[in-house]
């Protein structure tokens, strides 16, 4: 490889939802990391093409051949390939999610026989948690981004224009000339986030979205993706954030999140934010003031967090706050109803403080999700039946919706580096493949799980149970609803739950089917 030292031509692409025939697929939504990724490089002079196989085929689906049974949401890989300019210099991947490796792989040697002398690059959850083994897998790759990927993406680039090599970029993994797999540095945070550039959105991009009624969580009619935070303080072992951005957590000033949030306003007239954040409030006194300057710019606006937070700064003050500003939906992650599991998974959380919280927040007249999960590799069935009667318990409370989750073995956790050194995972398709049916389709109850002592089929019974159960005690005890969720699936773009949401999807691909 070389450059002649001239800025480069950057393209990213994002490759199809993969999901398993019969089964609920994943969101679709914005590519916010590609944004950010592309706004940084923009600041430094380079051109940057986006090709996103979701955002170009919405509502899209076609069989994945190579893997019978899946499916992709958004245009095919052949139509990706074909869209990727001629004049690039370097083709970025977005190797998130595990459970579509085996696609992005395929998807990367297309384009690398397209591009036999282009720079390939991946980034991402994924990679980073697996970046050895994504190389040798996938040699069509000439690199990897671990971790925070904006300034690292930038080295990377800068040291490839000006020496045609990738040695000493702190942050990134290759293959050497002699297959050996080189790792250079730890993973670099930047250190002022407020210096991130905003996200750079392609002209109409977003506006595929809204047309199709597509976003994170709920829905109104123009909903921002945003992130007000990067990272996480704590080290839940069935999380894989302190692999992807270390225990480094960073908070925007308010300031600066409010002036994104203005821009939007004017640039898009935009009806709603939702703050992707991984952990978006911990500490009551950034909020507290993000909420009085909210209240001081008197910005008008609506605003979520379908994501999933703590309870710590979530209190009557704190609250009340957050209800006044705007904020119409709030996930909970309070993930076991079983203490001993919360302890053993370093959650680092209190249920009657969590639980509290949430009373508060209904009180306040919050729309709240609680997600759950069972099946934990070391869970007995009493702290399964704890979890279950914990969820019906919020159900009745008002929550209204609680997920449960049959627990996954993701790479980059500690709980799945216990099973891979105990062999009880094997790193192949079928592994990888089987995270995108675990949780989102019904009709198979043979999937692979972790734990010992409660059959899989048993774990799936207790969820598809759960499931049903949380919607008829909340349509019971409050029939309200009702009228909401019709009002909202028959109605203008409005969701005010996850299954509204999904209702209202399913309702549209029937009527552009017919």
């Amino acid at each position: 490889m070389s450059s002649n030292g001239e800025k480069l031509h950057v393209t990213l692409v994002r490759g199809p939802i993969v999901f398993a025939e019969g089964s609920f697929n994943n969101e679709a939504t914005p590519a916010i990391g590609f944004a950010y990724i592309a706004g940084y490089i923009m600041r430094h002079g380079y051109k940057v093409e986006i090709v996103d196989s979701i955002s170009e085929g919405l509502n899209q689906v076609f069989p994945i051949k190579s893997h019978p049974g899946f499916k992709g949401h958004g245009i095919s890989l052949e139509d990706i390939v074909k869209k990727i300019p001629d004049d690039t210099d370097v083709i970025g991947f977005s190797g998130m999610f595990s459970g579509e490796w085996p696609v992005i792989r395929e998807l990367i040697y297309m384009v690398r026989e397209r591009f036999p002398k282009k720079l390939i690059v991946a980034g991402g959850e994924h990679v980073t948690a697996l970046a050895e083994f994504s190389l040798n897998e996938c040699t069509a790759l000439d690199a990897v981004v671990r971790g925070e990927g904006e300034h690292t993406f930038y080295e990377l680039l800068e040291k490839f224009r000006e020496t045609g090599n990738l040695e000493g970029v702190n942050g990134i993994s290759y293959l050497d000339e002699t297959s050996t797999y080189i790792e250079n540095g730890g993973l670099p945070r930047i250190r002022d986030v407020d210096d991130i550039p905003w996200p750079y959105w392609p002209d109409g991009y977003l506006e595929k979205f809204w047309k199709a009624g597509k976003s994170h969580g709920v829905l109104t009619e123009r909903d921002m993706p945003m992130m007000a935070s990067r990272g996480c303080p704590y080290q839940c072992t069935f999380c894989s954030s302190a692999q992807m951005w270390t225990t480094k957590y960073s908070l925007r000033t308010p300031d600066d999140v409010l002036d994104e949030i203005e821009h939007y306003i004017e640039r898009y007239d935009i009806t709603s934010v939702q703050l992707y954040d991984l952990t978006a409030i911990t500490k009551k006194k950034w909020i507290v003031e993000f909420c009085g300057k909210m209240l001081e710019r008197k910005i008008n606006i609506k605003w979520s967090l379908p994501a999933g937070t703590r309870s710590e700064a979530l209190d009557q003050q704190t609250l009340s706050l957050v209800k006044e500003t705007g904020c119409h939906y709030l996930v909970y992650a309070a993930e076991s109803g079983s203490q001993a599991t919360l302890d053993l998974i370093k959650k680092r959380i209190s249920l009657d403080r969590i639980t509290e919280s949430m009373k508060i927040a209904k009180d306040v007249g919050l729309t709240l999700r609680s997600n759950l999960i069972i099946g934990f590799p070391h869970e007995m069935r009493s702290d399964v039946y704890l979890t279950l009667r914990y969820g019906l318990y919020l159900s009745w409370m008002g929550v209204d919706e609680v997920a449960l989750f049959i627990y996954s073995g993701y790479p980059g956790t500690a709980i799945f580096n216990e099973l891979l050194e105990a062999g009880n995972i094997t790193l192949s398709d079928e592994y990888f493949l089987s995270m995108q049916s675990l949780n989102s389709k019904f009709s198979s109850l043979e999937h692979k799980t972790y734990n010992e002592h409660i059959h899989p089929r048993e774990l799936a019974f207790y969820r598809t149970l759960f499931l049903a159960l949380n919607y008829i005690v909340g349509y019971i005890r409050y029939p309200k609803r009702i009228i909401r969720t019709i009002k909202n699936v028959f109605g203008d773009n409005e969701a005010a739950t996850v299954l509204e949401h999904r209702l209202r999807d399913a309702l549209s691909r029937r009527h552009e089917a017919s």
